[in-house]
């Protein structure tokens, strides 16, 4: 078993505690004893981002739902043009602070690019008062439908959260949705929604057999 490292730890509102972690040049953050993101394992991440923006022509804006280690905000700073405006949002500052003093060189520091704006807040509640503001939102909060660390993340994921998400992108935008695994309930809320939907499994690292579900919702012109 590896002997990790704590670097730092910290403790929402709700109790939950969130520790940074490391052994050599593998970073972590875990939730308890689970590991909630690791340097290691990021492909699905980044092809978040690439089936998205596969489905846009020339986005001008686009929202990166949670920070996470960075390689969903560097994968879409590769994939687009020097115009475009990519927001941030991540609701923890302190994962925010981690990124900035010790994990942004693991995704090519996205933070410091131009383009890229940060917001610290809630995404829900950003993106309601953001209606037809961006071309691609990408969500890769918790573990996707089936929320791990904070409950309140849920909402983002039910018909209020959907709602919001579909409103908030312009005529041909996308709503593209990291999630661990399979939900048929979740594509079903999509679809009530008046979206059409991709369910597409991608590998959760290159030559794991683990893999990850992307969700790709798109309102029906």
């Amino acid at each position: 078993m590896l002997d990790w490292a704590t670097v730092e730890r910290t403790r929402i509102a709700d109790g939950t505690e969130f520790v940074l972690g490391r052994y050599g040049d593998d970073w972590v953050i875990r939730v308890g004893l689970r590991i909630l993101m690791s340097n290691r394992m990021h492909d699905s991440e980044e092809a978040l981002a690439e089936i998205a923006l596969s489905r846009v022509v020339s986005p001008g804006a686009v929202l990166v739902g949670g920070l996470g280690l960075g390689y969903t905000a560097r994968a879409v700073l590769d994939r687009v043009s020097t115009g475009t405006e990519v927001t941030v949002l991540e609701l923890m500052p302190e994962l925010v602070d981690w990124n900035r003093r010790y994990l942004g060189n693991l995704a090519g520091n996205p933070l410091d690019d131009p383009r890229c704006r940060l917001v610290v807040g809630d995404v829900f509640d950003t993106l309601k008062q953001s209606p037809a503001a961006f071309d691609v939102i990408l969500l890769d909060v918790d573990n996707g439908p089936q929320g791990l660390t904070q409950p309140k993340n849920q909402r983002l994921y039910g018909d209020p959260g959907i709602r919001v998400c579909l409103a908030a992108l312009r005529p041909n935008g996308v709503l593209a949705i990291w999630s661990q695994g399979p939900n048929a309930r979740y594509r079903r809320r999509l679809e009530k929604h008046g979206a059409e939907v991709e369910v597409l499994t991608v590998d959760a690292r290159l030559g794991s057999k683990m893999q990850h579900v992307v969700f790709v919702a798109k309102a029906r012109a």
